[in-house]
């Protein structure tokens, strides 16, 4: 790889294979970054080391990154796998960790697909020993076979939860309940946007085919469930909460939690790029034109759900339309010849949202389950509770940039990404403002952590 190549991508998911192997095939020096062996990211995670049996446990559409991680490979793109990206700079130049050694690349265009993140769900007891994340447990699944040996219980809401549901079946692992948040109110809400969800009829009929699965094999469901907590001391023991206005307490060492995922702007944030607060999807979503162009930051495009949520296949389109744009920056291709075929992707992107409105306005997090209570906690690293940030604002703290300085709020190892959306919508709340009234952390390099002999070890590709 020349020591300048004209476009590095980061991440290896959807958004950033497609947007590779594009700009590769399109004529520039491409080389795309992802902190793990292979191709992939967390949708197709170990995808080309995935034994067949992974592939018919995990389903058709895990299976379906098999042929795309091909195509990457076949592209002539460099992939640097196992490289940590630390910083991005506004001029292009990608710092990253690779080997325990502090490289940098400096690129005429940079595309970010940094992908999602799994919201925070901050209820009592969601820090204890036995409490996971559904992406967390995921992940196991897919990079190493590994499953539960023990029955478990899986809480919240969005599609995540039950398509590990249903391959946690297919695994052969006991599900104890499935404990859904959604209620009438929910449905109510989606309801105007079910004629336009219709039109995208394929991911209804796979969500009702999931659930099909799990009602066959008898899997408990409690709907519409509030107050949830989990109790133990050392470590989960039993999770309680209100479904069917009753009472419930059931015993269990491993819960996992799920109430959707977010745009990862961790990247976009270290930019200073203009955010806005998404009201349909609850989070912060970075600026940027159809193609991707972040705005105020000229070298940056972004593609993926680090743009916001839309799943796979509309991040392998934004990924195709970021590497056009970016193609087209560098002169390497007219705008005459790159027209039909961001139009092409446009329309095709277009009919892969249509489902989003009723997914959005379905699976909206309660607020109870974004907003807690006093005595749980927001911020892990610090150690932080909901009380003290409430004291904060008491205090004449205005916004989550501040509560670093009332009491470390945000200051630890994951730079505010367990805490960030919890921590503005509190502030909101006890101001009685608006989230995008508030803000966010104002997020520095590194966005991971390097030691100080990682970075003087420093050596430019």
């Amino acid at each position: 790889m020349h020591s300048e190549p004209d476009i590095v991508v980061i991440g290896a998911g959807p958004a950033g294979m497609a947007a590779a192997t594009l700009a590769s095939s399109g004529g520039a020096r491409v080389a795309l970054l992802d902190e793990q062996d292979g191709p992939g990211g967390q949708i197709w995670r170990s995808i080309t080391a995935a034994p067949e049996a992974r592939l018919q446990t995990l389903g058709p559409d895990y299976a379906a990154g098999l042929r795309v991680a091909r195509d990457f490979a076949a592209s002539g793109a460099e992939h640097i796998g196992r490289a940590t990206v630390w910083q991005v700079t506004r001029e292009g130049v990608v710092n990253y960790l690779h080997a325990g050694v502090s490289c940098s690349l400096r690129a005429k265009r940079v595309i970010l697909c940094s992908g999602a993140m799994e919201r925070p769900f901050p209820i009592p007891g969601w820090t204890l020993p036995g409490v996971m994340t559904a992406g967390a447990a995921q992940i196991l699944l897919k990079s190493a076979d590994t499953v539960p040996t023990q029955p478990a219980v899986l809480a919240g809401c969005g599609p995540l939860l039950y398509l590990l549901a249903w391959q946690y079946v297919r695994a052969g692992v006991s599900i104890a309940a499935i404990i859904d948040t959604t209620d009438a109110s929910d449905y109510r809400r989606a309801m105007p946007h079910l004629p336009r969800a219709v039109m995208a009829w394929p991911y209804l009929q796979k969500g009702l085919a999931l659930l099909r699965v799990l009602r066959r094999k008898g899997v408990p469901f409690f709907k519409g469930a509030t107050q949830l907590s989990i109790e133990g001391h050392d470590a989960a023991q039993a999770i309680r909460f209100t479904s069917g206005g009753k009472s419930h307490r059931l015993q269990t060492e491993l819960i996992l939690l799920h109430q959707g995922v977010v745009p990862n702007t961790q990247f976009t944030w270290a930019l200073r790029a203009p955010h806005s607060w998404d009201t349909a999807q609850l989070c912060w979503r970075p600026d940027v034109d159809e193609l991707g162009r972040l705005q105020d930051v000229d070298q940056v495009l972004v593609a993926g759900d680090g743009r916001g949520i839309g799943g796979a296949s509309a991040a392998s389109i934004q990924g195709r339309l970021a590497a056009l744009a970016a193609l087209q920056d560098l002169a390497l291709i007219s705008t005459d010849k790159a027209r039909p075929q961001i139009d092409a992707a446009r329309s095709e992107l277009q009919r892969h949202l249509r489902i989003r409105p009723f997914l959005d306005a379905l699976y909206r997090p309660k607020d109870a389950n974004r907003i807690p209570a006093d005595d749980v906690l927001v911020c892990r690293c610090e150690e932080v509770t909901a009380g003290s940030i409430r004291d904060f604002v008491k205090l004449g703290c205005s916004g989550p940039n501040q509560t670093k300085s009332f009491g470390r709020c945000g200051m630890g190892p994951c730079q505010g990404r367990l805490c960030g959306l919890t921590v503005t919508e509190l502030i909101a709340d006890a101001r009685k403002a608006l989230p995008e009234d508030v803000g966010y952390y104002r997020i520095r390099p590194p966005i991971k952590p390097i030691t100080l002999a990682e970075l003087s070890s420093t050596r430019d590709n």
